[in-house]
């Protein structure tokens, strides 16, 4: 197979600038803008095109492009793409499946130690000069019940860390792993049992229909009391209301949020970084006007759980990986 032409669209340059010195011997383009119809005239040629999630692959896209054989999209999600249209033309499609698994769940485990040593109220009374312990006394993690719902990649990643801190491990999963549970050292257990029996819960489960307000006034009674919850997950997966009431009865002694319900739509991550969504979702202003964010047993961070060097990069390491694999007729990675 010759080296291939590959088109890269929605691209900053330190990314262009890190694919370049990884895919040398390639023919490269890269493009700040999505790919769309105006654009499209100048990549008619090639052979491998890498998107993004806001260039829509379409019909008409994948028709126009004659050479193309193979699409490396640069994120997990892959809806923007037809799949139909290009199983019709033999064009193989490769995906990101994880990039921020241990990222998130370090995030996941600052926001319990900022609540559990109260690193907040302590650097703002330092930086007042006020040096008094009234009201900073914290609470030791190991023997703790942690309770994770969702055991995926992340969930995973916390339960490792939470091993560590030498913490009594729940978990909840629509699919159980007997070998994890007992490489790990946690126990499965019905979710109600688990919030009832946890000193802290932490979410890792995709938003959808089944886990939309999975934390609700219903289930706000099955909680143990003084207990903490953590969502690094997506906001629709609390109903505010529920976090506000919980905290009000002390069913919550603390809430670490990285997400809001309120927050604009979001595929992925990634896209938080982009222009594109900055342009269309002013996330300041909905962290501005949460009710949340002015209550003093709560922390908040700005959607940031993802957000490390080196989970971006990982986007593009897996990027490259796909593309050097289908370039050695292995493909990897494929969407079905």
């Amino acid at each position: 197979m010759e080296k291939s032409k590959i088109a890269f669209f929605e691209t900053e340059q330190w990314e262009a600038d890190y694919l370049k010195s990884r895919l040398k011997g390639f023919d490269l383009l890269f493009s700040e803008d999505k790919l769309n119809p105006q654009n499209l005239k100048e990549v008619l040629d090639v052979n491998i095109l890498s998107p993004f999630i806001y260039s829509l692959v379409d019909g008409e896209i994948v028709n126009s492009l004659k050479s193309l054989k193979y699409i490396a999209t640069r994120s997990t999600g892959f809806d923007h793409i037809d799949l139909k249209i290009c199983r019709q033309r033999n064009i193989l499609v490769s995906n990101v499946p994880t990039y921020g698994e241990n990222t998130v769940a370090e995030h996941t485990f600052a926001l319990i130690l900022a609540l559990s040593r109260k690193i907040y109220h302590s650097l703002e009374r330092a930086k007042k000069g006020d040096f008094s312990l009234e009201d900073l006394r914290g609470f030791d993690l190991k023997g703790k019940s942690l309770g994770i719902v969702g055991i995926g990649n992340i969930g995973q990643h916390v339960a490792r860390i939470a091993k560590g801190f030498e913490m009594d491990i729940l978990a909840y999963d629509i699919h159980k792993n007997k070998k994890l549970a007992k490489e790990i050292g946690f126990k499965y257990a019905p979710l109600g049992f688990l919030f009832k029996n946890s000193d802290i819960i932490t979410l890792h489960v995709p938003y959808n229909k089944a886990t939309h307000h999975l934390i609700n006034l219903k289930t706000l009674k099955s909680f143990k009391k003084g207990c903490y919850l953590i969502n690094t997950a997506r906001g629709g997966i609390c109903d505010t209301t529920a976090l506000l009431e919980g905290l009000k009865q002390e069913i919550f002694a603390g809430l670490g949020l990285d997400v809001l319900e309120e927050e604009c739509f979001i595929k992925e991550e990634r896209e938080l970084l982009t222009s594109a969504f900055k342009k269309t979702c002013d996330l300041k202003t909905a962290l501005e006007n949460h009710i949340l964010i002015n209550q003093p047993n709560v922390i908040i961070t700005p959607h940031n759980a993802f957000n490390s060097r080196e989970a971006l990069t990982r986007i593009l390491d897996t990027t490259i990986e796909n593309i050097r694999a289908y370039w050695k007729g292995r493909p990897m990675n494929l969407i079905k």
